[in-house]
């Protein structure tokens, strides 16, 4: 598809505007057309959820271009040739990213491979030969450029990595990867969705954590203390179908308790590079790992909700603090899922719907 500049700039735009995320986004474009049309309909939009609304202005997004291309950065949009196949496939795909490096890497069969930031040597050692081996088979490992496992993955599949980084594309997180996020800008692929000159929050990390889940066929966990980042990887990869492995560790090791605690939960037991190889080879969505079921997404036509429409406020009172799935709404409500998903599109414009994995959505706090 050939997108163009003004276009273009009235995506970057869109999603750059308040209260807008991948899946309202997606949804906007879906019922408007264009982004430019998208923007002209927010304030309406807003009104009828409740509140006043202004889009992102021209002159923040102009900033941000110029960033971007003093960074060496290019912009990736979800309907491009090159967007990669796995991601598009994951709830909520990043609908515009940033990279710098060659995009053809996303193209190839990857395998994520992450771990603990407080690593033991050992598993540091295992991560890179294990890196090294995966890509010297044709493989590309993907990361999230931070320290211990992470940043061995990258070291040892060099230049066959991509790095996920949860900073602006123009920013190096954690310092001491300054050199390294160059090297695979350089010589591998480098993403970022949040725009140039963004510092790393808290919660940027899971959101780029799906992004490294969704590119990969398979996540392979080295070693990971309980409720780590790891953990939500895999949890986002099994979500999303694919593979999910881990190396297991002494139970006496508490680095080791996250990767023993999924294989008990149904992901893969692997011990070498060759296990991951012929897990991954051939890999068509049908995963051995039964961590995770995959979550179904509904499909939906806004065109059906012209003259068919639910109330928001009739829609914000079903709703709660507490997350609710979306289908549970439709059955609740007596509405159907056209009326059901734009009343929800309004509400969260105006700041008031958050929406959660799984196709849940509650009361913004």
């Amino acid at each position: 598809m050939s997108l163009d500049q003004q276009e273009a700039f009235a995506r970057i735009r869109l999603l750059r505007s308040p209260n807008i995320g991948p899946v309202s986004y997606q949804k906007l474009l879906g019922r408007f057309g264009t982004a430019h049309a998208a923007i002209e309909a927010l304030p309406d939009l807003a009104r009828r959820g409740g509140k006043p609304y202004r889009a992102a202005s021209v002159a923040r997004i102009e900033q941000e271009v110029q960033a971007a291309k003093r960074a060496g950065a290019r912009y990736l949009f979800h309907d491009a040739p090159d967007y990669p196949e796995l991601l598009a496939q994951i709830e909520g795909a990043p609908p515009i990213l940033l990279y710098r490096g060659d995009m053809a890497l996303a193209a190839k069969p990857c395998v994520a491979v992450v771990g603990a930031r407080n690593a033991s040597a050992a598993a540091i050692k295992l991560a890179r030969e294990f890196a090294h081996s995966i890509s010297d088979a044709g493989h590309v490992v993907v990361s999230g450029l931070a320290r211990g496992i992470d940043g061995a993955a990258h070291q040892g599949a060099l230049p066959a990595t991509i790095g996920v980084i949860a900073s602006g594309i123009d920013i190096a997180y954690p310092t001491q990867h300054a050199e390294l996020q160059e090297q695979i800008a350089e010589g591998g692929l480098l993403l970022a969705e949040q725009p140039p000159g963004t510092e790393p929050r808290g919660s940027h990390f899971p959101s780029r954590n799906r992004i490294i889940a969704g590119l990969a066929a398979g996540t392979l966990v080295v070693e990971a203390a309980p409720r780590s980042g790891s953990l939500i990887t895999a949890r986002l990869a099994g979500e999303a179908g694919r593979e999910i492995m881990a190396i297991p560790g002494s139970p006496l090791d508490a680095r080791s308790q996250g990767c023993n605690q999924l294989i008990r939960d149904g992901a893969i037991l692997v011990q070498s590079a060759d296990d991951v190889l012929e897990l991954l080879s051939g890999f068509e969505g049908a995963p051995r790992s039964s961590f995770h079921d995959v979550t179904s997404q509904q499909n939906y036509n806004f065109e059906e909700a012209a003259e068919d429409t639910a109330e928001s406020a009739d829609i914000a009172g079903l709703l709660t603090q507490a997350p609710i799935a979306v289908d549970e709404l439709i059955r609740q409500s007596g509405e159907n899922v056209a009326a059901i998903q734009l009343a929800l599109l309004e509400l969260e414009i105006a700041g008031l719907l958050v929406r959660h994995a799984g196709g849940k959505v509650s009361l913004a706090k």
